[in-house]
């Protein structure tokens, strides 16, 4: 017992160290999570409710729930319209286009509750993106974001050897451990109906700005990832999208997770990630109907916690309002 606490202890320690941010697997379906550029992609407005937990099988294990939304704020003429009753369609619905060529502002917003360990974060933020024409196939989106968060440190979770000698936590428990601070977040966002590059960027302001009584230093540090990806035909009804995600955060080493997805008829998709020394991931989703959609990933652990962990679950529901 006392091995597995101890790794426990560990592995809480370096993820939240090195993981301040919410960990997506669904990252490739799930674009303006991780970069505000990626507001307003498609011609429709976006609510997308998700729930994660990593290391299953923990009490007080890393999880995340969120909901987001976006939504352009003009379309052009050639807006297609919907059935507006929330109903399901008969047939296989196939997932929206993404438009370029087109001048376009957008608009969204985003609450999330992160856990992990004796310590939660709750954010919510703002976010403007300007997408720009290059040409008939190509846009580039330029977002930003404003958002709170609020950083509190619960000492019953708390797991500590000696509890009289940890300095650590006797600053935490003796200083007020309810801080709020100020975030500030921009992305960069390359992208056709093919291919997609984006540069997003968190916590920038890191706590330069905060607020409240508190007095305990959580540290924020600014996040930045890079994404990339091209779907490639591989029949009538066929896709193959191969993508990555690097992460970075200073002083830690970079970490890259590659994926790949397959999609048919541009409805029912299934997808693989390698997550660096981490996890394996399968995901698979559908478009449910021309207002909702699915999604599903599980993390299985290649580490040496996936002893005494049962996995990783993430589940995405969406809503599109066109």
């Amino acid at each position: 017992m006392k091995k597995v606490l101890f790794i426990v202890v560990c592995c809480l320690a370096t993820y939240s160290y090195s993981q301040q941010m919410p960990q997506y697997s669904q990252y490739l379906r799930n674009q303006f999570m991780i970069n505000p550029g990626a507001a307003g992609v498609y011609d429709f407005s976006d609510i997308t409710i998700g729930g994660r937990i990593q290391w299953a099988g923990f009490n007080n294990a890393p999880k995340t729930t969120y909901i987001s939304f976006s939504t352009p704020l003009n379309t052009g003429p050639k807006r297609v319209k919907y059935n507006p009753g929330l109903l399901m369609s008969s047939g296989h619905a196939k997932n929206p286009e993404i438009k370029t060529g087109k001048l376009k502002h957008a608009i969204g917003s985003q609450l999330v509750a992160d856990e992990y360990g004796a310590f939660r974060k709750i954010q919510f933020s703002g976010t403007y993106a300007l997408h720009i024409p290059i040409n008939r196939s190509y846009n580039i989106s330029f977002g930003t974001k404003l958002g709170v968060t609020n950083h509190t440190f619960i000492k019953d979770r708390a797991v500590v050897a000696n509890y009289e000698t940890d300095n650590t936590y006797s600053n935490f428990t003796s200083s007020q451990t309810n801080v709020g601070t100020m975030d500030i977040g921009a992305g960069l966002y390359l992208y056709s109906r093919k291919l997609f590059l984006g540069i997003g960027a968190d916590q920038l302001t890191g706590d330069m700005i905060k607020f409240g009584s508190g007095t305990a230093n959580f540290d924020p540090r600014a996040h930045f990832t890079v994404t990339g990806g091209y779907k490639i035909s591989a029949g009538k009804d066929f896709s193959i999208t191969p993508a990555f995600l690097l992460k970075y955060m200073n002083p830690i080493v970079p970490t890259i997770e590659s994926s790949v997805q397959f999609e048919y008829a541009e409805w029912l998709w299934v997808a693989a990630s390698y997550r660096h020394k981490d996890a394996l991931i399968g995901m698979a989703g559908l478009t449910i109907s021309n207002r909702f959609k699915f999604g599903y990933s599980y993390d299985f652990s290649l580490s040496k916690f996936s002893t005494y962990s049962s996995g990783g679950h993430e589940i995405i529901l969406g809503i599109m309002l066109r």
